[in-house]
């Protein structure tokens, strides 16, 4: 059996044998901006498969970079929090992150469309403060993606929160996103526009006037949108 082991004493290849192995980086990522629950790290992982992601944080565990703990507030099961050593990790995902969005082509990017995994991205951005002081029901419709991935409800509460459903509420839809999941991939990461999208007939808005004109302050864009690509 292959060594897992670069045996070596450089502390890159020390911290490479904790970090470097498939997915780690990935629930690394999802704990970092605040993710804590099981299933939560499931759905910022939405392709790995929960016998993994135990296993990765076991792993993590062992190595000191995240702790488990009993769920507070009366809430059953188990929560993961980072230890000091796992913060520090933070760094390192946000300049990977950055080198990625600076240096890796768009078009390369946009061959891993993932609806599941942009609207749960989307849905721990919103800025709930522009947003109306009651419920808002937003949805954003698929057209090219199977019948049961094709509509996304975003439900934003201002005293509690956001909330993701991939089945309908119920509830009457304040603004509807019809568009198509590349698109708004591209706009999620900074590669497109609302207003060229919208231009170009590849994005329609429809409902609340006030919603359309706030949307760019309450769609807070993905935390790398803002890093600027280098001219090939």
């Amino acid at each position: 059996m292959a060594s897992t082991s670069y045996e070596q004493f450089c502390p890159v290849a020390m911290a490479a044998e904790i970090l470097c192995t498939r997915w780690t980086l990935i629930v690394m990522r999802e704990l970092v901006v605040g993710a804590t629950r099981f299933n939560d790290l499931r759905r910022g992982a939405p392709r790995m498969s929960p016998a993994l992601l135990s296993q990765r944080l076991k792993a993590l565990e062992a190595a000191g970079l995240v702790r488990r703990i009993r769920a507070g507030g009366g809430v059953r099961g188990s929560e993961y929090q980072l230890t000091d050593a796992g913060r520090a990790v933070r760094p390192i995902i946000e300049a990977m992150g950055e080198w990625g969005q600076r240096w890796i082509d768009s078009e390369v990017s946009l061959q891993n469309l993932d609806a599941s995994l942009l609207m749960w991205d989307m849905r721990r951005n919103i800025d709930v403060r522009p947003m109306p002081s009651r419920r808002s029901t937003i949805q954003f419709h698929y057209a090219e993606l199977p019948r049961q991935e094709r509509d996304w409800w975003l439900l934003v509460e201002p005293d509690t929160g956001v909330d993701l459903c991939s089945v309908d509420p119920g509830f009457d839809v304040d603004l509807y996103f019809h568009t198509d999941l590349r698109t708004m991939t591209a706009i999620w990461m900074g590669f497109d526009s609302v207003r060229a999208a919208i231009d170009a007939g590849r994005l329609t808005l429809t409902g609340d006037r006030a919603l359309k004109d706030s949307l760019q302050h309450w769609l807070c864009l993905s935390v790398f949108a803002r890093t600027s690509k280098m001219a090939s």
